[in-house]
């Protein structure tokens, strides 16, 4: 039983100490090196996620997929409510206990690790209440949970919120938005945090976002998470700032960063100042590639003008992904959302997520199904950690490259068609262009190019588009796709031509 757990902890806040049970960890394994992607589910319900592992997610070759926050949260139709914490219960807007811990069994035998979205931070930022499990609250008081003497009170602005962020203690001890902040440097909060975190883990959770995690002292928070059973995926959000001194190296020790500077430069550059200069993003003083979890978009982004959305003009949306997805530089989150018109809508359809064969449906995009994502999802999983070869950037906004002698992708961002004769380390040989179709034993359903001998292609890129080839999408050759298996690594999924059965190679590849 895991309910002990929470039960254990119903204490005095005063106490200076609680126990953590040992237990063991259900989840996959620790995150292999050759990371794939991680699809950000934004307000899908357990049960649609489950689905979604089984029927496309782990066919499709994703690694993760990120859920929203799983705990109690204030009660509300829109998105936001879900990150107001009012107690660890797992019970929220997206489903209850059974139905999480169900997910993540389901999505394991897909071949996919489960990544939640998780607060610590923060509680509400509401007078009083109830949360979605019944649990009743005030703005300082969570019964059996946290009281008052549980929570910064900065006293350094009025109302206790954060203005000035060039004030380290400001950021890290004053409330986000009245947000009552938790006080993490203390040894009851850290120790409630890591149990909330220890039973995810135990349900068989592989990974954390920590979201807000700038808000808390690196220190805080490296504690809290020395605390955690096993060695589960971490990444944090920690939103660069110019002349703040608050920085994201600060927090690669505990694990990996959200690289916010990429997704601002990724917008920069689809919109304004041109894609030819995306080469070498490993020079630019960002957080290192192996600890970098990068994005277009998430759900704040999308929102607040951070970065390109799908309403972006030009196709720039889908180009910029497709040049994430190709890119050596950090872990790709790929966000799957909903149409929105008002910022603070929740999701439609009840958060069921439903999608069509290769979209939306029911007011979902279902981004992690669109054509050229999926292909390119593929093109991640094959080409792994092979370097950027054969870059070429004829003009501001067009540029190609290679992934070793695996991949090769052109990206157009120009008005105008692009003709050229391209020069790869690609074997001779067919390829089908996965940007706009998909590839199946022996055959195309979408265009293909052939590579000569000596390297080389001539195509033709239509304005605002691309094309991608890589040597699991070859019509008439033993290697179709590449996925991950149930334990974290790649799996070499093989054809034969005169065989209607496939093969499979349990040996990790990159």
């Amino acid at each position: 039983m895991v309910a002990f757990v929470l039960v254990a902890l119903v204490v005095s806040a005063a106490a200076t100490q609680v126990s953590i049970p040992a237990l063991k960890s259900k989840a996959i394994q620790s995150v292999p090196d050759g990371r794939g992607v991680i699809a950000q589910m934004f307000e899908w319900t357990w049960d649609s996620i489950a689905d979604e592992c089984v029927s496309f997610l782990g066919p499709a070759g994703y690694a993760f997929v990120q859920t929203s926050p799983p705990q109690e949260h204030v009660t509300g139709d829109q998105w936001w409510t879900d990150y107001q914490p009012v107690s660890y219960i797992l019970t929220s807007k997206r489903g209850n206990r059974e139905q999480f811990a169900s997910m993540i069994t389901r999505c394991h035998a897909a071949g996919v690790k489960v990544i939640a979205d998780t607060l610590f931070n923060h509680m509400t930022a509401m007078d009083s209440g109830k949360g979605t499990a019944g649990s009743p609250y005030s703005h300082y008081d969570y019964p059996g949970i946290y009281q008052y003497q549980d929570f910064h009170h900065c006293g350094l602005e009025p109302g206790d919120n954060i203005r000035d962020y060039r004030n380290r203690q400001e950021v890290q001890t004053c409330q986000l938005d009245n947000l009552a902040d938790l006080a993490t440097d203390t040894e009851y909060v850290r120790a409630r945090l890591a149990a909330y975190a220890n039973d995810l883990l135990f349900l068989g959770v592989d990974g954390m976002r920590l979201d807000a995690a700038k808000h808390i002292a690196a220190t805080d928070l490296g504690n809290i998470t020395s605390r955690f059973m096993g060695k589960p995926f971490i990444t944090q959000e920690v939103i660069y700032g110019e002349g703040e001194p608050i920085q994201p190296s600060e927090y690669t020790t505990i694990g990996d960063v959200q690289e916010f500077r990429y997704t601002f430069l990724i917008k920069d550059a689809f919109t304004t100042s041109g894609i030819a200069g995306l080469q070498n993003l490993d020079d630019r003083g960002w957080v290192d590639s192996p600890v970098a979890n990068v994005f277009v978009a998430n759900h704040d982004t999308e929102r607040n003008g951070g970065g390109l959305n799908y309403k972006a003009a030009n196709n720039m949306y889908v180009l910029a992904t497709v040049f994430s997805l190709a890119h050596s530089y950090g872990t790709p989150t790929l966000l799957s959302s909903y149409d929105f018109s008002d910022q603070d809508a929740g999701a439609p359809n009840g958060g069921a997520g439903t999608c069509s064969t290769s979209g939306g449906a029911n007011g979902w995009l279902c981004q992690h199904r669109w054509t050229a994502f999926t292909g390119m999802v593929g093109f991640r999983n094959v080409v792994g950690k092979e370097s950027i070869t054969n870059w070429v950037a004829p003009t501001e906004q067009q540029i190609a490259f290679g992934r070793g002698s695996k991949g090769f992708v052109a990206i157009n961002n120009a008005d105008t068609a692009w003709t050229a004769n391209f020069t790869t380390s690609l074997s001779a040989g067919t390829y089908c262009d996965v940007i706009h179709g998909t590839a199946a034993p022996g055959k195309c359903d979408n265009p293909v190019y052939t590579v000569a001998d000596d390297g080389t292609f001539a195509a033709t890129v239509a304005p605002r588009d691309a094309l991608a080839l890589h040597v699991g999408a070859m019509p008439g050759s033993t290697t179709f796709h590449q996925r991950r298996d149930r334990y974290g690594g790649e799996i070499d999924v093989t054809f034969s031509p005169d065989s209607p059965r496939s093969t499979v190679s349990p040996t990790p590849l990159f």
